[in-house]
């Protein structure tokens, strides 16, 4: 058992929410009770992962994709169900975006360099004067080679646009809905840009720019944060913690 506040305080100064602009209302948005028994993970706030979580007997959920964004929302609908069922079962909701993609042991980005083995890695990719990604250098290797590692480390296949070199070596990421920083990625020459998912304008972005595109999906290029934050709050607390799969192709 643990005390909510220390959880989320250690959660607040790890990721350095009073320093990071962002349209998520990070820490805590749903009261959780004080005295917190267990903590679900997830990617995205939605009834599936609620119900799993009441389930599993959790008194505290940590997400990603969180339900505040910045503007009032009436409680009615789909967002009115989520938090009534969340009251209801007296279980708290937090939420980290921005920072989880940008730290640089436990973010997303800096996870999937790491997977690749990536060294020199430096920050990347500004998003309103904040650089969230991470690039670097991997051992020089055919482009599908880095495809496969990508696509087991996430457990899912790869759209990729293969317009650039077959044997590359380096890489940026940006996880998520990023594919819009693409254009940084051709500025700094970049063998590879990896991201979560991709809109028309990346076709020929990557065609006109000579550089390969490889998206993981948003759900599963953002996966390996949460994954991380778990982990860290695991060695950090004696509480019982748990990641839940609410599978989304997209």
């Amino acid at each position: 058992m643990v005390k909510c506040d220390d959880v989320l305080n250690f959660w607040n100064t790890t990721l350095d929410i009073a320093r990071i602009p962002d349209a998520s209302r990070n820490g805590l948005q749903v009261q959780a009770p004080q005295e917190v028994h267990k903590i679900v993970f997830g990617v995205s706030a939605c009834q599936a992962l609620f119900e799993q979580a009441h389930r599993a007997q959790a008194q505290l959920v940590c997400v990603h994709h969180g339900l505040l964004w910045g503007h009032e929302e009436p409680l009615t609908g789909l967002f009115g169900a989520r938090v009534k069922y969340l009251l209801t079962h007296n279980i708290g909701l937090a939420a980290y975006h921005l920072p989880l993609d940008k730290h640089p042991q436990l973010g997303n980005n800096a996870c999937l360099m790491r997977a690749l083995g990536a060294q020199d890695v430096y920050p990347f990719a500004d998003y309103h004067g904040v650089q969230i990604g991470y690039a670097g250098r991997v051992p020089p290797q055919p482009l599908a080679q880095l495809v496969a590692t990508l696509e087991q480390f996430c457990g899912q296949k790869a759209h990729v646009l293969a317009f650039g070199a077959d044997t590359v070596q380096t890489v940026g990421a940006v996880s998520g809905g990023a594919y819009s920083m693409l254009p940084q990625a051709i500025d700094q020459k970049l063998d590879v840009y990896v991201t979560g998912i991709l809109d028309e304008p990346a076709y020929e972005w990557c065609r006109e720019g000579h550089i390969n595109c490889i998206a993981l999906g948003h759900y599963a290029s953002e996966k390996c944060g949460v994954r991380a934050l778990m982990d860290a709050t695991a060695q950090q607390f004696q509480v019982e913690t748990q990641f839940i799969e609410t599978p989304n192709p997209l």
